[in-house]
């Protein structure tokens, strides 16, 4: 029977260990390996406040055989509160953003502490957001700078804080009370649930397409309707790239925007684009990039009006109304950063929200809600979002071309069978009638007029050639009510009505007009609220035919009972939003004629840019209205293009189609690269009808449209691929080009089809390079019987057309080019530099004078027998009298021979009074006897810019011209490179020279390894150059940089030299190591009465010349360390600050030597690091840490204890992240070692030691039962586990399992070790019992890596079994064999297992051989997984 005695009450020590029971492990510290320092530093000071024990991190207590990930999920399932110690790492860190992903979703409290070098919010260290700055975006961070900083101080009373809500919060206080597993579970049913129920609405868009209205009985899947449509992508401003297939819209550049519009012309497919992406990712199509997104969210945004979120949209139009998705649930699921989201907005131009400041497609266009998501919006290319920036990418859809047009109409007459033979003919005339009318040809460029006329032409044969956009829609709406008559043959009365309302829809011309032109576009309608308005007979038959659409969407009312709050919605919308034009198009026709547009603009609220097709339509319905159209559409922005697209929609032959058109073409027609193929269309139409009527067109200009002339000289192809013919009432052609060069064949046939057009009298070539001349017999005889003028306005040419060169027509532009300066560059064509040449020319034959001539890397020698120049292309330059100056601009150095070559030249240009030297290095002096006399009678002015200098010709020297050039390169300061040539080093000496000559302050000079010596006798720095740097009084300062440690000597050489610099008050020594000391009596007093400043870079030593001694200027930190990744600089000073500390005997507590060792010098008794840099022995430090990567030898660690040697007050040495030798012979280690105690640790963890007496490893803790090495696990940890297996081994005790989990790289070329990924090395064990090798990403073993795997396996004496898993190893031969040793081969984690039987695969459970094909269809297998993760990564 229980008892109901009350239990005694708790001794106060009892009480004491409750409550260190309580606070134990109740603060997980989660860090990378590369902050570890500075997590044990932070664990260590909160349990100074709080308590031992009180801290959880991951190096601590890992029991044999536990798995890091279930150790970890049990310590953050006990701990209260998650301090994330954030480094640079961190965001990229995998199992980093595990543990805060583990800790955000138990609801633990965050505690975010950036280290000194980390940003705020968090980002990813290769660019964009990182998931976890949305998990710590509510949260307040700490700092943390150092152990003593301020900040800990409010950390630990945070700390405080939060356990002590947690210990009375009964939800926190027991996490466990709601499991992780349940709560992962419910969020994955969930996930399913939703992508189960959104993939159903999707199925329900995509398999019910109709290519034409009236095809409502049988029901298309996209996969059935879309063909690849021509598409290019933006992948630079101005710059695009065509895609082969739409697969290809994330992938073309590097790194591609998150979020992209798919931009495009009505009818060209957007749309079903868009539903081709959502058929992919339900489908699972396996050769689509689409497929891979966890979610993708389809809206069409036409029906998103006065929805305020995305969560509100989905849950009204993609899950059924019985869902039990809850928007909480879909908000969670968007906002969680590890799922791959696609989000599709589809039509853009329709959104009747798209005015509305803020609304929610705005905000994740402008990145403030869901930067993680990937955003696809679709809209006409007329109506751009205004959010989107530079970075949103941009994809524009260019249409069918032939060959697609052809595949949709052989999808449009077989579907998706096999063409039959009648199927062909009927293809083949459907093409043949597209084809043959160039107008019809260019409207089914757009998928939609294209898919129209394939199902029509296809099924009614009376469908005709078309002239015009309108005629073709005229046709098409004509040919659906025909459609809906013939359905109803019989019903007299009910055809009637049907011919009636085919005549009589003004009340729907209204309704679309007025949606379309309104404040917000709003082109969906409740179906109640349409039959009101039209009537239910008229709406009814509508919808029969297919031009009104409805649609059955849940219309949720937020705040209402579950039960109220559902109900289902009838919303109806035009089939297209073209056809909404079309109709819109009849009440335009009907405001225009009206007598009222005279008191204000029908057109006003119309935009021409968004609705063209409105216009257009119009302008084709009613001749009448189109002139008033065509009047209103020209005074609006680029109106002329519209007002020629609206012209074309009428009747050719009317008077008031011809009065638009003697308008039109009175004025600069424009056929413009970037206009549509339509649009060219349309005008060249335009321009033909003129020439037809014998109307006059004063000019047309092909704005970079054009492309080529065929030979016959008959049309002009445009770009586009529009064929222009001669125009016999054209005046004035103009054709622009970019910068392209015109052969003479080109050329003449440009002439020849300027000659086939009657009346043209002015030919303009302009943007292009022309031949300098061309044969005159090859000029067409009405050119030049027609006295035509030819121009070439880049240099103010016109053709001489009798002779086929070019006179110049327009002096003022000759005048301007050469005032303006010529050049004549490396790089130019031989064209190019033709016209130059020529231009030249004409300025000397015109007495026209060139301020500059710039030959820019272009000489190549002076030819004295013709006087001219010769240029790299091969070209001749004569002298030319008009050239004013001569600017050379060469690299490197010019010679003495050179330099003269260029004054010969100079020589020939009679009105030349300078030439000047650029980007050069000139000699410092010419003798006066090869200078040419003329030139120093003619006075030229010989500039050497670069210093500022002047020439004085007849002594041959340089003169300071510009003395504020001189003074600008002194303060900057000027250098001495051991690298720099002869000639550049000589001209910075006479730098210095002028500048003492002038009396101007040189700021500093710095000598970067040039010192060879210092001359006594002439008081001289002697270059390795040769050269000698005498003393130089203007300058200030001195910065000397020299590799590797300087010698008292070379000290003293220098500060010699700073003695003869009398005005010098510092000298600098950079990247190397001085002398700790250097007597007095060898230090010149001179340099003590002047004060100078002896400082070593970065400044933290200084040198006193008054005692002769290095003093510090900083104290240095306990623990020192020298990295491989510091700069020398930085390596020189921390060695000096050492032999300071040494010298004045400060204490060190730690050195680090970080993977910086080179070797041991033993003549020094120095550590040579890596860079050069030699540490003496320093007799201050207490502990040495060594940081090195690998396995060292014998004589690498005996290099080490051989420092510690000479560090006198050393007792400790410690090696991380590396593999010490299992022994070392006790003769070769240094008795003093023994006799100073000093103690030699292996790793951080303290497991293995090294003991001097006996030479060996030894072990100070029980090797596990399951060794194991992770590829995840840090470096130091991997050694700590080798170190152990090799104590063990040479100790015999058994090895019963060695693993290596994707750890496993390769195997040594002697085959006495496996090489692990981290550089380690793991040697052959003759204990081990058991290997298992798990290979990364299930790669395929080579012949030999398996070869050197089971030469490894067989010197293990007693290894009974070697494990192969997740892995593809070599098909089997007779030589695998080891004896007794069972191999087994694991290939895809159980799904079946294999052993090494004689030479044979044979399965370990039924003992079925492995065959050739299964092996082949295992690798297979093998080789799509590991595509699959890497994709994944």
């Amino acid at each position: 029977m229980a008892s109901n005695a009350m239990p005694p009450p708790e001794t106060p020590k009892q009480r004491e260990e409750s409550v260190r029971s309580e606070m134990k492990n109740q603060i997980f510290i989660s860090f990378t390996f590369e902050a570890r320092d500075k997590a044990e530093c932070l664990k260590k000071k909160i349990e100074e406040s709080l308590g031992p024990g009180t801290c959880w991190i991951c190096t601590e207590g890992v029991g044999p055989g536990q798995g890091m990930r279930d150790e970890i999920a049990e310590a953050m399932d006990h701990a209260k509160v998650v301090i994330c110690v954030i480094s640079k790492e961190y965001t990229d860190s995998l199992e980093c953003q595990q543990e805060v992903k583990l800790a955000f979703e138990m609801k633990k409290t965050l505690i975010p502490v950036l280290l000194d070098d980390v940003q705020w919010p968090l980002r990813k260290s290769y660019g964009g957001a990182s998931g976890m700055t949305y998990i710590f975006a509510d949260k307040l961070y700490q700092k943390f700078c150092s152990e003593n900083s301020a900040d800990l101080d409010g950390l630990i009373k945070t700390l405080q804080e939060k356990l002590d809500r947690a210990a009375t919060d009964p939800v926190d206080a027991n996490p466990a009370a709601q499991p992780l597993k349940t709560k992962s579970d419910s969020e994955k049913e969930k996930m399913v649930t939703f992508i189960r129920e959104l993939k159903k609405t999707c199925r329900n868009l995509y398999h019910k397409i109709r290519p034409i209205p009236y095809i409502q009985d049988d029901d298309y899947s996209v996969e059935n309707v879309f063909t690849g449509v021509g598409m290019e992508k933006r992948v630079s401003r101005g710059s695009w790239k065509t895609l082969s297939s739409y697969h290809d819209i994330f992938s073309v550049v590097e790194d591609p925007p998150r979020i992209q519009v798919i931009e495009g012309d009505p009818g060209y497919g957007k749309s079903t684009l868009a539903l081709q992406l959502v058929y992919d990712w339900c489908k699972e199509e396996s050769d689509s990039p689409f497929r891979e997104p966890n979610i993708l969210i389809f809206l069409n945004l036409r029906q998103l009006g006065g929805i305020t979120s995305i969560e509100d949209a989905i849950e009204q139009f993609l899950l059924p109304r019985d869902s039990s998705v809850k928007r909480l649930d879909v908000k969670q699921l968007l906002n969680n950063s590890d799922i791959r989201i696609l989000v599709i907005f589809d039509a853009y131009d329709e959104y009747p929200d798209q005015h509305i400041k803020d609304n929610f497609v705005t905000q994740i266009l402008e990145e403030r809600m869901l930067c993680h998501v990937y955003v696809l919006l679709t809209t006409r290319s007329s109506c751009i979002p205004p959010a989107c920036n530079a970075g949103t990418g941009r994809i524009r859809l260019t249409g069918f071309d032939e060959g697609a047009r052809e595949q949709y109409v052989r999808k449009a007459v077989a579907g998706d069978s096999a063409v039959a033979e009648d199927d062909e003919k009927e293809v083949q005339r459907i093409l043949k009638q597209i084809n043959a009318n160039p107008i019809l040809r260019d409207i089914c460029q757009a998928p939609l007029f294209s898919a129209m006329y394939a199902h029509v032409a296809h099924k009614d044969e009376k469908f005709h050639n078309v002239r015009s956009v309108t005629e073709f829609f005229i046709h098409m709406i004509d040919c659906l009510h025909s459609h809906a008559q013939n359905k109803v043959f019989g019903d007299n009365k009910l055809r009637e009505q049907l011919k009636m309302f085919a005549d009589n829809h003004s009340e729907l011309d209204k309704l679309a007009f007025d949606s379309l032109t309104g404040a917000n576009q709003q082109l969906l309608w409740d179906r109640e609220d349409l039959i009101r308005k039209c009537g239910a007979e008229f709406y009814g038959l509508y919808t029969d035919i297919g031009i009104l659409v409805e649609e059955m969407v849940n219309n949720r009312s937020h705040g209402a009972k579950p039960t109220q709050a559902i109900q289902n919605q009838t919303n109806v919308h035009f089939y297209h939003k073209l056809i909404c034009e079309w109709f819109a198009a009849g009440h335009l026709v009907e405001k225009v004629n009206s007598p009222w547009s005279m008191l204000y603009n029908p057109c006003e609220n119309v935009n021409p840019y968004d609705l063209q097709f409105v216009y257009r339509f119009a302008c084709g319905l009613d001749p009448a209205a189109a002139k008033k159209i065509i009047k209103l559409v020209q005074k609006k922005p680029d109106g002329d293009k519209f007002a020629v697209l609206c012209a074309l929609e009428q009747e050719e032959n009317t008077e008031d189609v011809l009065s638009t058109v003697r308008d039109l073409v009175s004025r600069d027609v424009h056929i413009c690269e970037n206009d549509t193929r339509l649009l060219q269309r349309t005008t060249v139409q335009l321009l033909e009808l003129a020439s037809q009527k014998e109307v006059r067109i004063e000019c047309l200009d092909l704005d970079h449209s054009f492309e080529t002339v065929d030979e016959k000289f008959t049309r002009i192809a445009l770009k586009s691929g529009v064929d222009l013919r001669p125009l016999q009432s054209l005046q004035s052609l103009i054709v622009q080009m970019k910068a392209t060069e015109v052969t003479e064949q080109e050329l003449i046939n440009i002439l020849g089809f300027a000659g086939q057009c009657g009346k043209l009298m002015k030919l303009r070539l302009d943007g292009c390079i022309l031949p300098v001349a061309i044969n005159a017999e090859s000029i067409p005889d009405q050119v030049i019987s027609r006295k035509m003028k030819v121009s070439y306005p880049r240099y103010g040419y016109k053709m001489k057309l009798g002779v086929g060169q070019w006179e110049v027509d327009d002096v003022a532009i000759v005048r301007k080019l050469c005032s303006d300066g010529l050049t004549l560059r490396r790089d130019d064509s031989v064209l190019l530099q033709q016209s130059t040449l020529l231009l030249l020319k004409k300025s000397t034959q015109l007495n026209i004078p060139v301020t500059c001539l710039t030959l820019d890397q272009s000489i190549d020698k002076f030819d004295v027998t013709t006087s001219n120049m010769i240029l790299t292309s091969g070209l001749s330059l004569p002298g030319v009298s008009s050239v004013m100056k001569l600017k050379v601009t060469e690299s490197g150095n010019m010679s003495e021979d050179q330099c003269l070559q260029v004054l010969a030249f100079v020589k020939e240009c009679r009105d030349m009074n300078e030439v000047s030297f650029d980007s050069c290095v000139l000699p410092v002096s010419i003798p006066t006897e090869r200078i040419e006399p003329s030139l120093i009678t003619r006075n030229v002015k010989v500039s050497y810019p670069r210093y500022g200098y002047e020439m004085k010709l007849e002594e041959g020297q340089w003169e300071v011209d510009d003395v504020a050039i001189v003074r600008k390169l002194c303060s900057d300061g000027l250098t001495l490179r051991r690298d720099d040539s002869v000639l550049l080093q000589q001209s910075t000496l006479l730098l210095l020279e002028k500048s003492t000559q002038l009396n101007i302050p040189v700021t500093c000079l710095t000598l970067d390894q040039c010192i060879d010596k210092f001359d006594v006798t002439t008081s001289s720095m002697v270059l390795t150059s040769g050269l000698s740097l005498p003393g130089v009084s203007s300058v200030m300062t001195l910065n000397v940089t020299e590799s590797g440690n300087m010698s008292e000597d070379r000290c003293l050489q220098v500060l010699a030299f700073v003695k003869e610099c009398r005005d010098m008050n510092e000298v600098s020594f950079n990247s190397c190591v001085l002398p700790v000391s250097i007597p007095t009596e060898r230090i010149d007093y001179s340099l003590t009465t002047r004060n100078v400043k002896v400082s070593c870079c970065p400044d933290k030593v200084l040198f006193n010349p008054q005692s002769g001694k290095l003093e510090s200027k900083t104290k240095l930190p306990d623990d020192v360390r020298i990295r491989s990744s510091d700069t020398v600089a930085e390596q020189a000073s921390t060695i000096m600050q050492l032999m300071v500390a040494s010298a004045d005997k400060i204490p060190v507590t730690c050195l680090m030597l970080d993977q910086c060792i080179d070797k041991f010098d033993v003549t020094t008794s120095s550590m040579v690091l890596t860079s050069g840099l030699s540490l003496p022995g320093v007799s201050s430090v207490m502990k040495l840490k060594v940081i090195e990567s690998g396995n060292m030898s014998e004589d690498q660690c005996l290099q080490v204890l051989a420092f510690v040697k000479e560090c006198r007050d050393m007792n400790e040495v410690s090696f991380d992240s590396c593999v010490l030798p299992v022994s070392i012979p006790t003769k070769r280690i240094d008795h003093s070692l023994i006799t100073r105690n000093i103690k030699v640790s292996c790793c951080p963890d303290n497991k293995v030691e090294f003991n001097l007496r006996s030479g060996k490893l030894e072990s100070k803790t029980k090797l596990p039962a399951n060794a194991r090495i992770r590829s995840r696990y840090p470096v130091a940890e991997q050694a700590s586990t080798i170190m152990q297996l090799m104590v063990a081994s040479a100790d015999k005790n058994p090895i019963t399992i060695m693993r290596l989990y994707g750890s496993f790289s390769s195997v040594d070329s002697d085959g006495l070790s496996l090489v692990l990924y981290s550089g380690l090395c793991l040697p052959r064990l003759s204990s081990l019992q058991k290997l298992w090798i798990q290979t990364e990403d299930g790669r395929e073993v080579t012949v030999d890596e398996w070869t050197g795997i089971l030469n490894f396996a067989k010197h293990s004496q007693l290894l009974k079994e070697l494990e192969m898993a997740w892995c593809l190893l070599p098909w089997p031969d007779s030589n695998m064999n080891l004896g007794n040793t069972k191999v087994v081969w694991n290939p895809e984690c159980h799904a079946s297992v294999y052993i090494l039987q004689s030479g044979r695969w044979q399965g370990l459970h039924d003992s079925r051989v492995l065959t050739r094909e299964a092996y082949t269809s295992l690798s297979l297998r093998l080789a799509e997984a590991e595509m699959s993760r890497k994709r994944m990564k």
